[in-house]
């Protein structure tokens, strides 16, 4: 039985293909138009799942659609008429969109794959639960309760619920416009970055300032109750009316306008992040503890929607030990509705049996490869010079050579992940021990903001001698604190009072692994093992028997403004216009310093 998700006309458009319950192919759009979270109709996603398979429509059993358009009209309307006479933008910026491709998305699926499967028919699953499948299918778990938290997906915008065996039932919401991911995407935008696209940045500016203003924010923002359900102040927001997140009021309350975008970050802006972050934290803890006492579950709990991917928060989660065991979809945002909604048609429209109890995510590589052979069409077409290894010991200690030289590598190996974390198939990798680095890789490479932490992989049998997380963290989706500290002498706090260098600060060697260490000697943890990377991990251990340091730095093969890499060109380009020395696809190793001076160029990157 074959089964097609779609997500779409939001953001992060997405395709999936499920075959018996068996995730086969999982890819977002922007992979392969280049354009950062794409929300068209994910016409090449769809395309890649079915040639893939080597299947056409009309092997289809469902083609099924991750969101209501008839509720989300719903909520719109109601909105116009909360707003009043003020809803001119509103109807200007949505109206089209409500009225036109949203109503009409089954056209536009059936114009891209000649119909819509065996029947005919776009089933449509509601939105949180698409969110709320995503978390429980795939999960290891027989039984779990769930916990869903993003912007708004038609109504909702947080749920509880309850998932076994093969069925979800959702026990508890809040509707739209009351949202914890509205909240932080309100700060997100007051401190001067773009929303949906630079909510991670808050979070990673969060430790660098203190939560002076959370208690101003529960005091005139949200009224949170012990249960962990909330409602807005909605006097401070203009996003209910189509136009900003924020309003005058709201800058009135933290001093003073908006940061403009590409301005510079005060303390003011460090303080907004830490405070909202905490409340993040707290809403998320205390809807974790009704969780359990609504659904009697005290092992199991999974979470979905964009809200899922605060990794800060859900490491504050895991100390709380609510639950046994956690477990996130790597791609809760919306482009994981897309699996979410197969899965829920798979076991529940057509009444399918869930056998299994492993992580169904398979480390997330779901998306296009290329074997040696496109490779070296690629390179000698190109003629781009290289030296081509077997994969055995004398290519992963060439590897670990070029990473303690201080190297830093493009990785492009195997299928591309799926969500927003690379997890080693489309990386840049380098030594974390160097203090240096983290601002080498900011400013040279990814040319983003220097305050950007980076992420630790680090062979899952050495995560408990750096990190102080007990359970493991394939996905990235969570954070832990470093364990062998350095510097802790050093008030950061102090230090901003009387100077905003941050670069002084990061590169303040803050443990023997500083790169990866954030100024509050957070990390967000990537585990690798042989089961889910096996290259990755013979990567990370070799440089491990080469320097004792059993993780390397992990981010994404990807400059600001632009998506993760998807093919070879993508890979190359982005090693021409950026600052790297090395890259590595399959096993061909390709330097910088080989090729011809008139192919490097700076990349003029577009701000995110």
């Amino acid at each position: 039985m074959y089964i097609l998700g779609i997500s779409a006309l939001y953001h992060d458009s997405a395709a999936v293909l499920v075959k018996d319950g068996v995730i086969l192919s999982a890819v977002q759009e922007e992979r392969f138009t280049r354009k950062k979270h794409d929300m068209s109709v994910p016409y090449n996603a769809i395309r890649y799942c079915l040639e893939q398979e080597g299947i056409t429509n009309n092997d289809l059993d469902a083609v099924v659609y991750y969101d209501d358009p008839i509720l989300t009209l719903d909520r719109f309307l109601a909105n116009l008429m909360a707003v009043g006479d003020d809803n001119v933008n509103c109807i200007e910026r949505s109206y089209g969109e409500m009225f036109g491709n949203k109503m009409w998305i089954g056209h536009s699926l059936k114009h891209c794959i000649g119909g819509l499967g065996k029947e005919g028919e776009l089933l449509v699953a509601k939105h949180h639960l698409s969110h709320a499948a995503s978390a429980f299918y795939p999960s290891p778990f027989e039984h779990a309760a769930i916990l869903t938290l993003d912007g708004v997906g038609e109504w909702n915008t947080t749920t509880i619920g309850y998932g076994a065996d093969n069925k979800i039932t959702l026990l508890k919401k809040i509707d739209f416009p009351h949202s914890i991911g509205l909240l932080y995407s309100a700060f997100t935008y007051f401190c001067g970055f773009k929303v949906n696209y630079g909510d991670y940045k808050l979070m990673g500016l969060a430790p660098y300032g203190e939560a002076v203003y959370y208690k101003k924010i529960k005091d005139y923002l949200i009224d949170i109750k012990e249960d962990g359900s909330f409602r807005l102040n909605l006097d401070y927001f203009d996003f209910q009316y189509g136009r900003g997140m924020t309003n005058s009021k709201f800058a009135e309350l933290f001093g003073g306008n908006p940061r403009e975008r590409e301005g510079e970050i005060t303390k003011r802006e460090m303080d907004l992040a830490a405070s909202v972050q905490k409340v993040i934290e707290e809403v998320v803890i205390k809807l974790a503890q009704t969780a359990r006492k609504l659904t009697g579950e005290n092992d199991n709990l999974v979470l979905a929607g964009g809200v899922a991917l605060n990794c800060v928060a859900n490491g504050k989660l895991i100390k709380e030990k609510i639950f046994k065991n956690i477990w996130v979809q790597p791609a809760a945002g919306d482009a994981g509705g897309a699996l979410g909604c197969a899965l829920l048609a798979y076991y529940e429209y057509f009444g399918q049996q869930r056998k299994r109890n492993t992580d169904m995510q398979q480390g997330s590589y779901l998306g296009p490869e290329y074997e040696e052979k496109d490779i070296l069409i690629f390179l000698k077409k190109n003629k781009i010079p290289f030296e081509r290894y077997d994969y055995n010991e004398v290519f992963y200690a060439k590897i670990a050579e070029l990473l303690e030289q201080q190297y830093v590598i493009g990785l492009f190996e195997g299928r591309m992940e799926f969500g927003p974390r690379a997890l080693g198939n489309r990386s840049i990798i380098a030594d974390p021990r160097s203090e240096n680095m983290q601002a080498k890789l900011n400013l040279n490479i990814k040319y983003r903001e220097s305050f950007r932490p980076f992420a630790p992989a680090v062979i899952a049998e050495r995560q408990n001698d750096y990190f102080d997380l007990e359970q493991r963290s394939p996905y990235m989706l969570i954070c832990g604190e470093v364990r062998n500290k350095l510097d802790e002498g050093f008030s950061i706090h102090d230090y901003l009072e009387t100077n905003n260098n941050l670069l002084k600060i990061i590169n303040r060697r803050r443990s023997d692994i500083p790169a990866v260490t954030h100024v509050d000697y957070s990390a967000r943890i990537q585990t690798v093992t042989k089961e889910n990377n096996l290259i990755f991990y013979n990567i990370i251990k070799k440089f491990e028997e080469h320097t004792g340091c059993g993780a390397v730095i992990n981010t994404s093969f990807n400059v600001r403004g632009e998506p993760i890499v998807c093919t070879p060109k993508d890979a190359f380009d982005c090693f021409m216009n950026t600052e790297m020395d090395v890259l590595i696809m399959n096993s061909y190793i390709i330097y910088k310093s080989h090729m011809p001076v008139e192919w490097r160029r700076r990349i003029d990157y577009e701000p995110d």
